[in-house]
């Protein structure tokens, strides 16, 4: 990486550090039943989730309903994710779209306190290598806030292209979300070394064992905005080489949770939101385009968390 500052190197080894030792949170966004943002129930919903100790927190993302938020209710979202983190995690903030909004809502974040900010996919066109590393130029000489990019839909890297943003000062990691794992390792002998790779496939845990065997260990976790217990104890499994217990948590609780998720469009997070609800934490519907899954699937969805919970109680009881 070209040149960082040492404010920028301190936030690369702070999350360095974090992707070793937990899990990296998701966190929804909390919404009244009328839709309306909730910042007292998102408060609280927060208070519980850092109470089971994630690695860092990457609010108004894609789980976090980042597209259906106004800038108002996003500068609250990060503001009380900063004020409620305290420091003791860093908080990396979602902004996306073009650069000239993607640039409103990162100065919307350095104002509001976040660590740095995801990239996260542009908007409908397709762009060339060149488009892409603009993209990025123009937002890290806008913000001072170190830059990961999110490559999914439109957006992948080539080699090159991943050595081109990579000499961006303050472009510090790539979160890959294309599960394409050939083009993935060849990206990563193209780094630079201290450039940070996560996973950000669509329910992380279902491929983080490939995912590890090309060097990208860390990843997201959706599960940890609705079942810290689960994604907990697949972490420190998978970490620790428990290759059984990961092994039950996928057969039993993630193949089962993906296809129901796989079944509707939105339901990646959608059905994050309604497990939270089940599990009683007050975080509201899914904004338009967005659709609630409906009593059927709401079923099904409380039948496999509660084998998930269930197995984790039994490893536990375990050691």
């Amino acid at each position: 990486m070209a040149g960082l500052s040492v404010e920028t190197e301190d936030v690369a080894q702070r999350l360095r550090e974090a992707m070793k030792g937990g899990v990296l949170s998701f966190p929804v966004t909390s919404f009244a039943p009328d839709g309306e943002l909730d910042l007292a129930a998102y408060r609280a919903y927060l208070t519980a989730q850092f109470a089971t100790s994630p690695g860092a927190v990457f609010p108004a993302c894609g789980t976090g309903e980042f597209s259906g938020l106004d800038e108002d209710e996003y500068r609250a979202v990060v503001a009380t994710t900063v004020e409620v983190a305290d420091g003791r995690l860093p908080v990396v903030a979602g902004t996306g779209y073009g650069w000239a909004q993607a640039l409103r809502f990162a100065r919307i974040a350095e104002e509001a306190g976040a660590d740095a900010l995801l990239v996260m996919p542009h908007y409908l066109v397709e762009a060339s290598q060149d488009g892409l590393v603009e993209q990025l130029r123009r937002i890290a000489g806008g913000t001072r806030l170190p830059l990961i990019a999110y490559q999914r839909g439109p957006v992948t890297f080539t080699p090159e292209g991943l050595r081109r943003i990579a000499d961006i000062p303050t472009v510090i990691g790539l979160k890959d979300g294309h599960s394409d794992l050939d083009r993935l390792q060849r990206l990563t002998l193209a780094a630079p070394d201290g450039f940070l790779f996560f996973n950000g496939a669509a329910t992380a845990e279902i491929q983080a064992r490939a995912y590890a065997t090309v060097g990208v260990p860390a990843y997201s976790s959706a599960v940890h905005a609705f079942a810290p217990e689960i994604a907990n104890t697949f972490f420190h499994a998978l970490r620790d080489g428990d290759d059984a217990t990961v092994h039950k948590l996928l057969r039993d609780f993630y193949v089962p949770f993906v296809e129901l998720r796989d079944r509707v469009p939105g339901y990646a997070v959608a059905l994050v939101k309604a497990a939270a609800r089940l599990r009683g934490l007050a975080v509201g519907p899914v904004r338009a385009p967005l659709t609630d899954p409906g009593p059927a699937d709401l079923a099904e969805l409380a039948r496999i968390l509660d084998d998930g919970l269930n197995l984790v109680g039994a490893v536990r009881q375990r050691v």
